[in-house]
């Protein structure tokens, strides 16, 4: 198992502790909201938890049941912030072996060959990184959904 502190999940969660994370949407009970840093689909979230752990299994009870929430909390916001008609939520660690949730808006505009399939057969070196900017004014949306309700 990788070392937590050199996951890209560590380091991120870090850079949020300090404010300097760029990719921030906001804090959550269980961790932070954070934009992924390709835009595969507009409004790509990724659930970070805080403290990092290694699995969902690792967490119990209360703590557990919060992570799960905020996954679904964000995927109401996503709901609201955009036109997407249903949420994916995937929690998988198997790269970056930290627990982390990415939560994706689906959307009817996907072709029809692509819509059925799993956000991992998409184009991922064709598509926008967050830092170019056009996805501020989403990411100000899915906050004020997120912050709403909490």
């Amino acid at each position: 198992m990788a070392d937590l502190n050199e996951t890209v999940c560590h380091q991120r969660v870090e850079l949020a502790r300090k404010g300097e994370n760029p990719w921030l949407i906001c804090q959550m009970p269980s961790g932070w909201a954070v934009m992924c840093d390709k835009q595969v689909q507009p409004g790509y979230v990724i659930l970070l938890p805080d403290p990092m752990v290694g699995s969902l299994n690792e967490l119990s009870g209360e703590t557990r049941a919060q992570f799960l929430a905020d996954m679904a909390l964000i995927g109401d916001a996503l709901l609201a912030a955009t036109d997407a008609y249903r949420i994916n939520y995937e929690i998988l660690g198997n790269s970056d072996q930290a627990l982390h949730a990415h939560i994706i808006p689906r959307y009817q505009s996907e072709t029809d060959e692509r819509r059925p399939l799993p956000i991992w057969f998409y184009d991922w070196h064709g598509s926008p990184d967050f830092m170019s900017g056009e996805f501020d004014e989403l990411r100000n949306r899915i906050r004020e959904e997120i912050l709403r309700v909490l």
